[in-house]
């Protein structure tokens, strides 16, 4: 009987399963074009304060459906990684503008932004009524979810999302 032999073989890389070779991102302005596309998403909103129950019981969840669009900034400084144009399709979006400092500004109010080392990007707005962390990350190319908790300024929760979307895509004709 012969012995058992080391298998030499490496796991496929990313490109090779199918994947770019740069996912998932992991530097803030290749996240950010990363974003860019057209979303179908589904989000599901809980308010996490205790007597929100209602008349029906429910009144603490919701789900909605919608579809988002996102367009990448290109940077308006060397030092910048850009920003994102985003917002329901249809309607006016928001710009969120990035800085290579770790902050960003979206309308009057600031942040902070940091991309984790498992390639999820956590966006942290923090105010007189608590403070809001996002965090947004790809499980596939064309396949992103968000999580989104708010902590009221007293320690106590306040609200929580989680959304799951998914990138259109335009087959090529032929």
């Amino acid at each position: 009987m012969s012995e058992p032999t080391a298998s030499t073989s490496q796991p496929p890389t990313p490109a090779q399963a199918g994947q770019p070779a740069d996912f998932p991102p992991l530097e803030i302005g290749a996240f950010l074009r990363f974003c860019e596309g057209e979303w179908m998403g589904l989000r599901s909103r809980f308010a996490l304060d205790a007597g929100l129950e209602g008349e029906n019981g429910d009144e603490w969840h919701s789900s909605e459906r919608g579809e988002l669009v996102v367009v990448y900034l290109e940077p308006s400084s060397a030092d910048s990684p850009g920003g994102l144009s985003l917002g329901p399709k249809g309607e006016s979006p928001r710009q969120l503008l990035f800085a290579g400092d770790g902050s960003f500004q979206v309308g009057e109010q600031q942040g902070t932004w940091q991309l984790w080392p498992d390639g999820s990007l956590e966006l942290t707005v923090a105010g007189a009524a608590g403070t809001v962390r996002e965090r947004i990350w790809f499980t596939k190319p064309n396949l992103r979810l968000r999580s989104t908790v708010e902590s009221r300024a007293d320690g106590g929760p306040g609200r929580a999302s989680f959304s799951s979307e998914i990138r259109r895509v335009s087959r090529p004709a032929g």
